[in-house]
């Protein structure tokens, strides 16, 4: 059993690590945040739950095949906001510039549900040509 919640582990590290370092450090070196930087900033500290961290796109043309990343462009989740429960997702720029497939589709939808059914507020945090997030004090 501890072999497994080993490999799980070492699955979430990789998972966390969306496009690889050398993105995450282009990412910064453009003034901007990560998807999971954009959240954990947003949500109550240590509220944050993953869903769907292992999901990846289904493309087998112009050889997607080989390229698969876990978490397929988009970090979904719920956390809460002053106490308050949220459902949030947010595009992460340093998968496939956070362009949607069929998978990443879904799990927005997913959630989009999910805040529905409880009647908890979504928020969607895009990260687009243009977008900068600056400035931002660091607890």
């Amino acid at each position: 059993m501890k072999e497994i919640l080993e490999e799980l582990e070492s699955r979430r590290g990789v998972a966390r690590l969306g496009g690889g370092q050398k993105r995450i450090e282009a990412q910064h070196a453009r003034g901007k945040l990560t998807a999971r930087e954009r959240i954990e900033l947003l949500l109550d500290r240590g509220s944050f739950e993953e869903f769907d961290t292992f999901v990846q796109h289904r493309c087998i043309d112009f050889g997607m095949e080989t390229q698969k990343i876990p978490g397929d462009g988009v970090v979904t989740g719920w956390g809460t906001v002053n106490g308050r429960k949220v459902f949030v997702f947010a595009k992460d720029f340093t998968v496939f510039g956070g362009s949607l497939s069929e998978e990443h589709a879904r799990k927005i939808t997913k959630i989009q549900d999910m805040a529905l059914k409880t009647r908890a507020p979504i928020i969607g945090l895009f990260d687009a040509g243009g977008a900068r997030i600056q400035e931002i004090p660091r607890p």
